[in-house]
């Protein structure tokens, strides 16, 4: 059986335009959590609750009510993470990018850097920096996203960092000529 370490290798031979050690399979980012054991488990509860609510109202495309929602439950757990993060997306939705970006910014101070939330505020401040033609701050954000385990922030990293995609690309290609050495021959 192939260790962790020869997948990863496997990977950017055959698939060039992917990160080092970007195994498929391996993305963490649906088992990260948010660790609310410092909060009252019938407040984090009810601010769940709260941000369901907001989520349901988002989704059908009532955003004054989902903000209202999200709102809300800042205004009961104004230290927990996710209702920042979901509220971001609520004013980007509303046209506050600005807003929205001071909320992620929030978001990622709250949880640390570290969990679920941290994950998702870092990958759509990322995107928001991209918009605004800022690559280098938003691949900072993808390889942080990405080391917590989101794979499409791993692929953002990649988009924006040339460099990583053309050193796997040569790889693939000089392992391509030792296994064919007669087509690099004839070309």
């Amino acid at each position: 059986m192939a260790s962790e370490h020869d997948r990863a290798v496997l990977q950017a031979i055959f698939n060039p335009t992917s990160p080092i050690g970007d195994v498929p399979g391996l993305n963490q980012e649906e088992e990260l959590m948010d660790d609310d054991s410092a909060f009252d488990p019938e407040v984090v509860k009810q601010v769940k609750d709260l941000e369901l609510q907001g989520v349901s109202s988002a989704e059908s495309g009532d955003l004054p009510a989902a903000l209202q929602h999200f709102n809300q439950a800042i205004s009961v757990l104004p230290q927990r993470a996710s209702a920042y993060n979901n509220r971001a997306q609520t004013k980007r939705l509303l046209g506050d990018t600005d807003g929205a970006v001071e909320d992620l910014e929030r978001a990622i101070s709250l949880s640390n850097g570290t969990g679920r939330s941290a994950c998702q505020a870092l990958v759509q401040r990322g995107l928001l920096l991209r918009l605004s033609s800022r690559d280098e701050e938003a691949r900072l954000d993808f390889e942080r996203a990405a080391a917590l385990g989101s794979e499409f922030a791993r692929q953002q990293a990649v988009i924006l960092n040339p460099y990583a995609a053309l050193c796997n690309r040569m790889l693939s290609e000089v392992i391509s000529k030792l296994r064919n050495p007669e087509v690099s021959e004839t070309q």
